[in-house]
């Protein structure tokens, strides 16, 4: 078939590329337009861009998705089917309705859970075990689109939201080439998806990766590797937003230092703890104000942390 690509972000590369390797052509990649980025807020192309750019692939890079030119220039194309994995923009019936078979999306959940922008984060934060990718034919609604194929993922209990998605994405793309392979097959039929089990899972924002002490010790540990590597968990020390990598759950009180409070620090020989309403979770690598990322243990050894010190 004659597709189209869109995509955007880092996880949508391997889609892109399986693709390229694939029996289909690729005639056109859509992604967002240049982003500023770093301190000095140069506009930085996308991923998919970048390497579409590498195979010499066209690159259309619209506003909106509904820009006449942009439509005008996607059915000179002619797309059988317009693939899409985390694109970042609404599409409307006007796009919709050009590939004879539809888009088809690649979603980083099983369907009809954690609808939205960020599933593998909700998938993490909320004690999930197993998750997966979902192929679906876009509808206007919210990725509510009728199921061609998943696949299941388990999560591991040291996942952050960054390995989670690095494995997702890699055998999601294989999910979306197999589907493309089985829309022109004639092999497949998209099932609608369950009205049972729908959950969404809007993006994520600095604010919901701070993280709170006063929960339990498992709940700290998902929150902080829901939002590992982006946009990072913190809390507050001394007025300043103190950065945390993932923490480790001791199956046991292991503080030296008797009970803490939660949010509490202890700084002792081979460890910094942190308390929670159950047992203290173990640092691993912090990033204090005007400091570099180090492990906790390193930080402890050049600053006096006061006793009943406490992270907010």
């Amino acid at each position: 078939m004659r597709v189209v690509f869109a995509g955007t972000p880092d996880p949508a590369v391997p889609a892109l590329r399986e693709l390229l390797a694939s029996r289909h052509e690729v005639v056109g990649v859509v992604t967002r337009p240049d982003a500023p980025a770093g301190r000095g807020r140069k506009l930085v192309p996308s991923p998919v861009r970048e390497c579409a750019e590498q195979y010499g692939l066209e690159v259309l890079t619209p506003s909106r998705a509904s820009d006449p030119e942009f439509l005008e220039r996607l059915a000179e194309l002619e797309p059988d089917c317009c693939p899409v994995v985390a694109y970042g923009a609404l599409l409307r019936e006007q796009a919709l309705s050009i590939p004879r078979y539809g888009w088809v999306n690649l979603h980083f959940s099983l369907l009809p859970a954690w609808r939205g922008a960020a599933p593998v984060p909700a998938a993490i934060r909320h004690g999930d075990d197993i998750t997966g990718a979902t192929a679906f034919r876009i509808v206007p609604e919210l990725d509510a689109g009728p199921v061609f194929g998943v696949v299941t993922e388990r999560i591991e209990p040291r996942d952050t939201s960054g390995s989670l998605l690095d494995r997702l994405s890699v055998s999601g793309g294989r999910l979306l080439v197999a589907t493309m392979d089985a829309i022109e097959d004639g092999t497949v039929h998209a099932e609608p998806q369950p009205s049972e089990g729908v959950s969404y899972a809007p993006k994520v924002t600095a604010e919901d990766a701070k993280v709170d002490f006063d929960m339990p010790a498992r709940a700290v540990d998902r929150t902080i590797r829901a939002v590992t590597p982006d946009p990072g968990a913190w809390a507050w020390l001394d007025g300043n937003r103190f950065k945390l990598g993932p923490v480790e759950v001791p199956e046991r009180d292991a503080s030296e230092s008797g009970e803490l409070r939660p949010g509490e620090i202890a700084v002792e020989r081979r460890q910094v703890l942190v308390g929670t309403t159950t047992v203290p979770v173990r640092l691993g690598e912090v990033q204090a104000h005007g400091k570099k990322r180090m492990p906790a243990t390193d930080w402890a050894r050049g600053v006096n942390i006061e006793q009943g010190t406490v992270l907010k």
